[in-house]
């Protein structure tokens, strides 16, 4: 008698790379108790401290969430599947009134559209007047705006405040190498105009935040989150919520994608689904953690498709869904969503009044567990030349590894640091580094916790070293 537990990617590295685990029937707590006894390292990332699920972490069973069960004493029987969900980073359509006509070219453009009897006349006319506002023009943003702006949305908003560089070319596929170094939102604002000159383009050249959040999004119909970070993440739900917006939400990582519509006032919002972020660290950004760059277009273009339907007014939208995809395998499957009458933003009794500091609330403003020092890239290099005993630790995969290194660096994968202690000599000095500065200052903590007093971090990574010190070093 045995059920399956579904492992997502973020997770596998703590189960021997493992997406699926079988195990034993009994209740949620004690499936997952045996799930974290045998493979130890699991449990900090699903367990607080007093046992307890941590909030960042959802349980399917089947399709349905144990918080609308049982929560963890819900059982589970023979062929039960288990999807552990971890965070990862309607519309109302325009009255009748206000719908513009549409030209004869535009007639043209649109043919394959007008003789859909779900479109037809009406439909492009309703995505003509239409306004989306899409929070990013990277991974998720390019294929979306594309599609909207080819579909006929009259108006697309598009915020960013980034330029293009060579590491997303290879999934921004709304930018080109000619792009490289420029504005993101003039590289968008080309390539959208020159596929289709009838949609009006806003651009907001400036980071979202919870003074400007309001302002920008209030005059739109739907906001589509294309962010790649927790706070930004959290601030658009706010704000749609506290708008009565919908937000068509996507997520990706590695090898797999989220999708849903969040629309607190017909259906759950995305704190219903995760009430609060993981800590720091704890989920890889697509700099960390990689992406595979087929793999926002897909997501992307589900994104752009919820749009559209909430302008029409048609078919069946995510509201209460969540679509969970898996490249590798090629499976999407179906969570139910629900609205948490506890929910702090759209709950029967809300806490979340206003916007906050989403910086601080996911836990980026407060400084690390250790106050640890890091070390610059051209410090560090004179540092070496000077010292032939500093010890330099790199944390990063191998196969980061395969693709670049710094001369004298011992690899030791920050999964593995833990286990690989013995091999480092406590009383030299240690210099961690990974690709930007994030794993090495969590291998820094551990070593630290270990006993270690003499280790430092190399701030920027080895992305730094490359562009300070070594441009042979190959960038990725």
């Amino acid at each position: 008698m045995s059920v399956l537990v579904h492992i997502p990617t973020p997770l596998r590295p703590f189960v021997e790379d493992q997406d699926g685990i079988v195990t034993e029937h009994g209740t949620i707590a004690e499936v997952l108790e045996r799930l974290t006894n045998e493979y130890t390292k699991l449990r900090a990332h699903l367990m607080q401290p007093d046992g307890r699920l941590r909030n960042f972490v959802n349980v399917y069973v089947n399709d349905r969430d144990i918080r609308d069960l049982d929560g963890d004493e819900t059982r589970v029987v023979d062929g039960d599947e288990i999807s552990i969900v971890p965070s990862i980073a309607g519309g109302a359509a325009p009255a009748d009134t206000a719908l513009p006509e549409l030209s004869h070219e535009e007639l043209l453009r649109y043919s394959r559209h007008l003789i859909l009897p779900e479109v037809g006349l009406e439909g492009q006319r309703r995505l003509k007047a239409a306004r989306v506002v899409l929070i990013g023009t990277g991974g998720l943003g390019s294929p979306a705006s594309l599609y909207l702006a080819a579909a006929g949305v009259g108006t697309l908003g598009l915020v960013d405040f980034d330029v293009v560089d060579a590491t997303n070319l290879h999934r921004q596929i709304l930018h080109g190498t000619a792009a490289v170094g420029d504005s993101k939102l003039d590289s968008a604002e080309a390539r959208l105009k020159d596929l289709n000159p009838h949609v009006h383009i806003e651009a907001f050249d400036t980071r979202l935040t919870s003074e400007n959040a309001l302002e920008i999004l209030r005059d739109f119909d739907v906001v589509l989150d294309g962010s790649d970070n927790f706070p930004t993440r959290y601030l658009v739900n706010d704000a749609c919520a506290m708008l009565g917006k919908p937000n068509a939400y996507g997520s990706i990582f590695r090898f797999e994608g989220q999708a849903s519509v969040f629309h607190a006032r017909v259906g759950p919002c995305y704190r219903c689904l995760f009430r609060e972020p993981p800590p720091p660290g704890l989920v890889p950004s697509c700099a960390e953690g990689g992406v595979l760059g087929v793999l926002p277009g897909i997501i992307g273009s589900i994104q752009a498709l919820e749009t559209i339907k909430l302008i029409l007014g048609k078919g069946s939208t995510l509201i209460g869904r969540l679509i969970l995809f898996d490249a590798l395998k090629f499976t999407f499957r179906e969570l139910k969503l629900h609205k948490d009458p506890d929910c702090p933003l759209c709950g029967e009794h809300p806490t979340v009044t206003e916007l906050i500091d989403y910086e601080a609330f996911c836990g980026l403003g407060a400084e690390p567990a250790y106050h640890g020092p890091e070390v610059n890239a051209t410090e560090l290099a004179t540092e070496l030349k000077e010292n032939p005993e500093l010890v330099l630790i790199d944390v990063r995969e191998p196969l980061e590894w395969e693709i670049c290194r710094i001369d004298g660096a011992t690899l030791i994968p920050l999964g593995h640091l833990p286990e690989r202690l013995n091999e480092l000599n406590g009383h030299k000095e240690i210099v961690t580094h990974c690709h930007k500065g994030v794993r090495s200052m969590q291998a820094l903590e551990v070593l630290k916790a270990a006993g270690f007093t003499r280790v430092r971090s190399l701030a920027g990574g080895i992305e730094a070293w490359s562009t300070e010190v070594d441009p042979s070093v190959p960038r990725y």
